[in-house]
């Protein structure tokens, strides 16, 4: 049987192939004003999905970064309370020692003893040392200040470390124990400060303390140990980020960025071909009602 092409079948088939090219032209005019082959789930849904995933890496990654350098953050400000720390107890050290000189008059002696309670304070101020308002030396504690004016630590057993995450499986301390560095109460370095001014003042001899100095001492050098280790720790992990923030960015770029000299090219060849098509069709439809009447 031979099937009958009217003039309504031709028109109608002409004008599907011209809607199909101007759809293609369209979609190719879309990849190039977005840069994206994947604008909408359904051109690639094998893409989309895959491209969900690696956004939810690249938003996982952005936070890492930002808790590293948070991190990074409070363990230099423990450092420089440590750092400080330590030249203080240093200082006082060497007071203790010229007051075990038997030849100092007593005005020496408390002049020796003022210094060292200047010392007290500047420790005092070190081991509250903050960062953004928060206590470096206290733990998750919330009283504002490590220590008091009673040398009590306002950090408690349940006091949680301060942690910060730097990894799906890996968190780093970036806080310190004050009670360990600075001790508290009549054990803390505060105390023993104001032991070793009272003894001058009493005409004692200072350097019997000189083991308790150092001992304090060895505790400051052991925390600033720890914290060079976990800022150690943050430094690699944030070159560890920033090679998988370049690797997920290279591989989502690789699924939705399009080949730009490729798509001009099929967008050129889709030109031509819509052309071509209209230049058919004016030949095919050129006879009009008219002609059909005469």
């Amino acid at each position: 049987m031979i099937s009958r092409i009217t003039h309504l079948t031709i028109q109608r088939q002409t004008l599907a192939n011209l809607q199909g090219n101007l759809t293609s032209m369209a979609a190719l005019q879309g990849q190039m004003s977005s840069g994206k082959k994947i604008n909408v789930p359904s051109d690639d849904p094998a893409g989309a999905s895959d491209m969900l995933r690696l956004r939810g890496d690249q938003r996982a990654l952005t936070q890492y970064a930002r808790n590293a350098s948070d991190g990074d953050s409070w363990l230099t400000t423990v450092d420089s309370a440590l750092t400080s720390s330590l030249s203080a107890l240093r200082r006082a050290r060497d007071l203790t020692v010229q007051g075990g000189d038997g030849a100092l008059g007593q005005t020496s002696r408390d002049a020796l003893a003022s210094e060292l309670e200047g010392v007290r304070d500047t420790l005092m101020d070190q081991a509250n040392a903050t960062y953004v308002g928060r206590s470096v030396f206290s733990g998750t504690s919330d009283a504002g200040k490590a220590f008091d004016s009673t040398y009590t630590w306002t950090g408690t057993a349940t006091s949680a470390p301060v942690e910060r995450r730097v990894g799906q499986a890996m968190t780093v301390r970036v806080d310190a124990d004050g009670s360990k560095v600075f001790g508290e109460g009549t054990g803390s370095v505060f105390a023993l400060l104001d032991q070793v001014a009272a003894t001058l003042r009493a005409g004692g001899d200072p350097s019997t303390h000189l083991d308790a100095i150092d001992d304090r001492m060895e505790a400051m050098l052991t925390e600033v140990s720890a914290v060079g280790a976990r800022q150690n720790q943050i430094s690699a992990a944030q070159t560890s980020i920033t090679g998988q923030q370049l690797t997920t960015k290279s591989q989502l770029s690789g699924i939705e960025d399009i080949d730009l000299a490729e798509t001009i090219l099929n967008l050129q060849m889709q030109e031509v071909a819509y052309q071509g098509a209209l230049g058919a069709a004016a030949k095919v439809l050129q006879p009009s009602l008219m002609d059909f009447l005469r």
